[in-house]
């Protein structure tokens, strides 16, 4: 039979109270900070799920990120399209007006001189910046497409820009200055036809100004297929949003789930813990009191 010294109860209580103590702190810690969660021993296998769901609620606000920056790049540029297919209206109406063989010199002139500034407008448009960039440029957003206004018959870098929206999924979001204006060789070029346009109403050339007719309302088509694929990946980064939205609750409540401490619970333990500790002291006293004078007696 093993013989129970007062040592070895002495030693029980201390064990004891400080289990007790390191629950309550435990505990004390989950209540302060809202967390079950607090240091990997707390809970090896939840702790590997809470850092899979950071890692994926990252990933998919670094998406939305990206969505959030295609869907801005996106309405810049239709609205600098807006603005050159208004150019383009406008050139179309002032080449029907050439086309009229009852203008006089007077009225070619200034339709003329109208063209040249409809011109520089479109050039404006051509060489547009978002933040700092230049939108029609491909992916050389630090150039100019048109850099050089007395040579427009260039080309665009044809690189293009891809954001990732989603584990996978990536979508082209810029356009093209060659895209939009044309090729240097292609009769219909914006530029080409401005210059042609101004030739034929300084040679006062009807037969040329209603051949132009067409050439500008196919380059308008074009601008307007164009801006109509813009629509379309609009529509898609919409729908990815509100994926990603969906997603990121999700994940951010199996993450609750698995971090966040039940506040009544912890409060309801914390208060048994206490009521244990103070009992465990209360026995304690009157276990460890007795002296060698007691055991005289």
């Amino acid at each position: 039979m093993t013989r129970v010294t007062q040592n070895m109860m002495n030693s029980q209580l201390m064990r004891n109270l400080n289990y007790n103590l390191n629950s309550m702190k435990n505990l004390q810690n989950q209540l302060s900070t809202g967390r079950r969660i607090n240091m990997p021993s707390d809970d090896p296998v939840g702790i590997s799920f809470s850092m899979r769901y950071r890692t994926e609620i990252g990933a998919t606000e670094q998406f939305v990120s990206n969505a959030d920056t295609a869907m801005s790049w996106l309405d810049y540029t239709d609205t600098v399209l807006n603005q050159l297919g208004n150019v383009l209206q406008r050139t179309r109406e002032l080449c029907v007006q050439g086309a009229n063989g009852t203008n006089d010199d007077n009225a070619m002139v200034a339709l003329k001189q109208e063209v040249v500034q409809l011109k520089n407008q479109a050039l404006d448009v051509a060489n547009s910046e978002f933040n700092g960039k230049f939108v029609f440029n491909g992916q050389l957003t630090d150039r100019r497409p048109y850099p050089d206004p007395n040579n427009l018959q260039v080309e665009s870098d044809p690189g293009i820009i891809h954001l990732e929206i989603g584990a996978g999924v990536t979508l082209g979001i810029n356009v093209t200055a060659t895209q939009v204006y044309g090729n240097a060789t292609d009769d219909d070029q914006v530029f080409k036809l401005f210059d042609d346009m101004m030739g034929y109403l300084e040679e006062s050339d009807y037969v040329g100004m209603s051949n132009l007719i067409n050439k500008i309302q196919n380059r308008l088509d074009t601008v307007l297929q164009v801006r109509s694929d813009i629509g379309a990946k609009t529509n898609r980064i919409e729908l990815a949003n509100g994926r990603l939205e969906d997603i990121s609750i999700n994940l951010q409540s199996l993450q609750s789930k698995t971090e966040d401490a039940d506040i009544a619970e912890v409060i309801t333990n914390l208060k048994t813990y206490e009521n244990v500790y103070q009992a465990s002291l209360s026995t304690g006293a009157k276990l460890i009191s007795p002296s060698l004078v007691d055991f005289l007696k």
